[in-house]
């Protein structure tokens, strides 16, 4: 009989050895990520009592495939559409608290008198909460409803993306062994000018590839091409001097947004489970315990440091950005962990031989120590808050109110803020397809046509006229397409002030386009003549071909967009979105069967009554019942979204008596909450809720009104409208964000 290779017997020993560990840590209700890394320490050379592992190399080409499918899962989840609904408030906390953690990790390290390399990683290493461990805990302790966890969730979507940062300089620290903030920067460039062109590329085309072959994509296929797709990004990733994990989460972030991406993650997940589980065991192979014991008061130090400096990184984080005091202490214990992303940096120094032996174990030691107190942690937010509420002099008590609501009526403006964001995604977008064609053309299509066209003029005209015809839609989209002109018109007649600002955001991208095209001439032409014919080219571009080019790059902007919503569009997803500063948000249940209430109208139950709750929407079957009034019945199997704080929907969950249903409803009913303010030149001012007429023209609710730091949930209609007011509205998504508009 022949000999079985080592690679298989080791893997029938490693997944044994998780097996009975993960069977015994399901049993105790623990993360199973600990019953691997303990199966990897049993069958680990540091552990002789078991069984070991013949060939540990081979075992770490099967981690590093383990780490390219958890990437692509983490991206599959992940979706930049999320990234961008994050908001202010997730990504200024998330940047405090990174920060804040980078340099305590970093000076930690340098006071135990560690090598710079070492503190250099450990910062990074204690830097990225685990978003594993925390949706597992909010599962266990029933948190995953309050508002507070959209916060904690939006803040993981951050510290994701920046976790990608990191392991890129960090690769490209070890590889120099040198730290400037120049070279960190150019890296950073590097990476967000890439990050954003493979999205840009991936959604245009990769939607496209799957419709065209929609019909003959089966199970079998669309895994084979999933995986393709996804080991095809980690080749080109690599080859561009990325990492394999970089690549596998852009082209995971990309499939999100498909048709298929419930399914892809399905069919992957068997894949993502089998080698992160090789992944997680070969983590605990190369833990010596004889390197724990040795190290043990560094643990509990760096374990402290974890626990305490995340928890008031993010409390600091989330009061700056306007979060009242009490989500913001919620939030900060449920972060106070370290996981995955920790494991991979660490392993990333281990496998680049830059780090100290010491690190790797002591940073998988305070991963098993935080994983272990974060429920706990969570559970002392409601102790923590209120011994501090009643501690906290008056006056700061004020001063932290009065500091949220002012934040909140800032988000609401849709001045200067919603101009800046308008310009900087054109600004951006176009300029990163721009510069990717000319680095195509400069280094790739000139050298062609030198080569096959003898004719010297004739070769350098080509070589201009080429890179300009296909840059010149997004040149004409950089410079002359139009940008949020109500808002801009808003500010412009707001203000005379504001005048100077507004033109010279418009030169700003004037000129940056006649650079881009001087830019282009220059590497063929001398400067002068760059700058001359580049400001000819540009004006005549946009004279000339205006309507063809604002055609054409319409097509393409059609296509992208109804790419960048197709899994929206498809499955009909909608999603809850918060809406009160004071706690208040959606959530979604089905009326049982069984309740004692099915079959009575909305005014009979009186639920804004016992409750303070509104019920927002009624989905029955293919009726879709948008902003009920008092005469709708509810009957068994309806689907209801209903808007209430997190104490007025745990007392109405315990009146229905079902759990809470999945945030998933039809794109049908889209409810969508706005806030807006009233400003000095609102038609408004003096007329009462009923004599506005905005329940008639929105065919929707007024559910809150925040005035001179005051909270009205559910205001009377009698109330009259005054100068700074904040209104919450929910209603039909189309109408509401054109009335809130105006």
């Amino acid at each position: 009989m022949n000999q079985l290779p080592h690679l298989i017997t080791d893997l029938a020993l490693i997944l044994g050895a998780a097996a009975i560990t993960t069977l015994i840590f399901k049993k105790l209700k623990q993360p199973l990520v600990l019953g691997y890394i303990i199966a990897g320490l049993l069958v680990g050379p540091n552990f002789k009592l078991f069984p070991t592992i013949s060939d540990i190399e081979n075992i770490h080409i099967w981690a590093d495939i383990g780490v390219i499918f958890m990437l692509f899962g983490l991206g599959l989840e992940f979706s930049f559409k999320r990234l961008l609904s994050v908001g202010g408030t997730a990504s200024v906390a998330a940047v405090i608290e990174i920060t804040g953690m980078l340099v305590l990790g970093y000076f930690t390290g340098a006071l135990l008198g560690w090598k710079r390399i070492d503190c250099i990683f450990l910062g990074g290493i204690i830097a990225i909460s685990s978003t594993a461990i925390i949706i597992r805990a909010f599962d266990e302790t029933g948190m995953k409803t309050h508002k507070f966890a959209k916060l904690v969730f939006g803040i993981l979507v951050i510290e994701d993306l920046v976790a990608l940062l990191i392991l890129v300089s960090l690769s490209t620290i070890a590889l120099t062994q040198s730290f400037s903030g120049g070279m960190v920067l150019s890296t950073v460039i590097k990476l967000v000018f890439f990050l954003v062109l493979w999205f840009l590329i991936g959604i245009y085309l990769v939607p496209t590839l799957f419709k065209f072959m929609k019909k003959a994509m089966n199970e079998e296929t669309l895994l084979v091409t999933t995986l393709a797709l996804c080991l095809g990004m980690v080749i080109f990733a690599t080859n561009v001097g990325f990492s394999s994990a970089l690549g596998a989460f852009i082209m995971g972030s990309i499939l999100a947004e498909t048709i298929f991406a419930e399914k892809i993650e399905r069919l992957v997940k068997p894949v993502k489970d089998l080698f992160g589980a090789v992944f997680f065991v070969s983590v605990g192979m190369l833990i010596d315990p004889k390197m724990l014991v040795e190290y043990w008061e560094v643990i509990l130090l760096i374990a402290g440091v974890v626990i305490f400096g995340k928890t008031f990184g993010n409390l600091i984080g989330l009061l700056i950005a306007g979060q009242p005091l009490k989500h913001a202490i919620q939030s900060g214990t449920s972060l106070a962990q370290i996981g995955e992303f920790s494991f991979i940096i660490a392993t990333l120094g281990v496998s680049l031989n830059v780090t100290s032996n010491f690190l790797y174990p002591i940073a998988v030691a305070v991963s098993l120590i935080t994983t272990f107190t974060t429920p706990y942690m969570i559970k002392s937010a409601e102790p923590v808050y209120n011994w501090l509420h009643h501690r906290l002099p008056k006056n700061w008590s004020t001063a932290l109110n009065r500091y949220s609501s002012e934040a909140q009526i800032y988000k609401s403006d849709l001045g200067w803020k919603s101009v800046f964001q308008s310009y900087a995604s054109v600004i951006i977008i176009n300029s990163v397809i721009i510069i990717a064609l000319y680095l195509l053309s400069i280094y790739y299509l000139v050298f062609w046509i030198y080569d096959n066209i003898h004719h010297y003029y004739l070769a350098k005209a080509i070589s201009l006229l080429i890179p300009l015809a296909l840059t010149s839609p997004f040149l004409w989209a950089l410079s002359a397409k139009k940008i949020n002109s109500h808002a801009y018109s808003r500010l412009w007649l707001d203000n005379k002030f504001n005048r100077g600002p507004l033109v010279l955001l418009e030169l700003s991208r004037i000129i940056l386009a006649i650079f881009y095209v001087g830019f282009l001439i220059n590497s063929v032409l001398s400067t002068k003549v760059a700058f001359v014919v580049g400001l000819t080219a540009l004006v005549g571009l946009i004279i000339i071909f205006s309507k063809r080019l604002q055609a054409f790059y319409h097509r393409i902007e059609t296509r992208f967009m109804l790419n960048l919503n197709a899994r929206e569009n498809h499955d009909h997803i909608k999603q809850g979105i918060d809406i009160l500063p004071w706690d208040a948000h959606i959530a979604y249940f089905e009326v049982s069967p069984e309740a004692h209430f099915v079959g009575k109208t909305l005014e009979e139950l009186a639920l804004r009554e016992k409750f303070g709750i509104n019920i927002s929407m009624i989905e029955r079957g293919r009726i879709n019942i948008c902003i009920p009034n008092k005469y709708d019945h509810l009957y068994p199997h309806d689907k209801i979204a209903v808007i209430g704080t997190d104490s007025q929907l745990e007392e109405f969950k315990k009146y229905i008596e079902v759990e809470i249903i999945t945030d998933k409803l039809p794109d049908e009913l889209q409810v969508f909450l706005q806030n807006f303010t009233i400003d000095a030149n609102s038609s408004l001012i003096g007329k009462t809720i009923r004599e506005s007429g905005i329940v008639e023209k929105t065919k929707g609710l007024i559910v809150g009104l925040e005035r001179n730091g005051l909270r009205i949930l559910n205001p009377d209609s009698a109330l009259n409208f005054e100068k700074g007011d904040l209104i919450w509205i929910v209603g039909q998504k189309d109408i509401i964000h054109k009335i809130t508009q105006i």
